[in-house]
């Protein structure tokens, strides 16, 4: 008789993740959020793991100086992981800097299915697609007269950005754990979006599904700033053939003025409060989560 774990209709182990960007200081926001991802790894199976990533793909911003610091946050904060790339486990690397082969076969496979196109038009997105998105941030939606009709065949991506051709009108909903039923329209709220930049990167959609899907995540906990994106991030699963994981968007943390925090916000950061003296149990303290 099979082990329970290896029957059809044993539900898989809980595999979550943290996955903060070294462009600054962890703050509040980044605590809380997290603090959930951790909390749901350890109730939601006996035998449920937390993943650390480093999404360290936006050269010009990520500093070895804010890694280290993250690393050390985050462990002062009671943050424990099975995997990451300090400890390593059985899905590394875990940084995504050294992942940039395994995104070039997924831009491969893309490709091969002819539902990623060539783009030499770009407002901003070089700036954009590297990073995630953020509240605030409006949605541009590509102007459909700017596909290509044809394009020839290529063996690597070039000097050029590649962009997603979403299913026009098609509305693409999912059940997100916290808050329920949500729902976006192609070509309405989102339009073709980028997959691959023109400077031999992937897009922040591409990279986090690409890594996901190869680290076994099962459920994804992240602020509702990246509600958007996962309907994106699902049109990519669904093309790639891929299980998709479940959701779980936090609220996010805001100021006194509702004004949601920032890495620039150095008073509100891990680091500054710990040279306060405020233990982790006191931030701890003041949440419902």
């Amino acid at each position: 008789m099979p082990a329970s774990d290896d029957r059809p209709d044993s539900p898989k182990p809980y595999r979550g993740r943290l996955a903060p960007t070294p462009t600054g200081h962890l703050h509040l926001g980044h605590a809380k959020t997290f603090w959930m991802a951790q909390k749901r790894a350890q109730e939601r199976s006996q035998q449920g793991q937390l993943i650390l990533r480093v999404e360290d793909l936006d050269q010009a911003r990520c500093k070895p100086q804010y890694r280290s610091d993250m690393l050390e946050d985050l462990a002062w904060f009671g943050f424990r992981w099975q995997e990451g790339p300090d400890i390593g486990g059985d899905y590394g690397p875990y940084e995504q800097q050294q992942r940039r082969s395994h995104y070039a076969q997924i831009w491969q496979q893309l490709n091969q299915t002819r539902s990623i196109y060539p783009s030499p038009h770009s407002r901003k997105d070089v700036a954009q697609a590297l990073s995630a998105p953020h509240e605030g941030d409006r949605e541009i939606i590509f102007p459909i007269q700017l596909r290509p009709n044809t394009w020839e065949t290529v063996a690597d991506p070039g000097d050029v950005n590649w962009r997603f051709r979403v299913p026009d009108g098609e509305t693409i909903t999912f059940l997100d754990q916290n808050l329920g039923s949500t729902s976006f329209t192609a070509g309405e709220d989102f339009g073709d979006f980028i997959v691959w930049r023109r400077d031999g990167f992937p897009s922040y959609e591409l990279a986090v599904v690409a890594d996901d899907h190869a680290m076994t995540i099962t459920e994804v906990v992240r602020g509702e700033d990246l509600l958007l994106s996962t309907a994106k991030q699902i049109l990519l699963y669904r093309t790639l053939g891929w299980d998709i994981p479940d959701f779980y968007h936090c609220p996010l943390v805001r100021d006194e003025q509702g004004k949601r925090l920032a890495k620039r916000d150095g008073a509100r950061a891990l680091r500054s409060l710990r040279q306060q003296g405020i233990t982790p149990e006191q931030i701890r303290g003041g949440w419902r989560v």
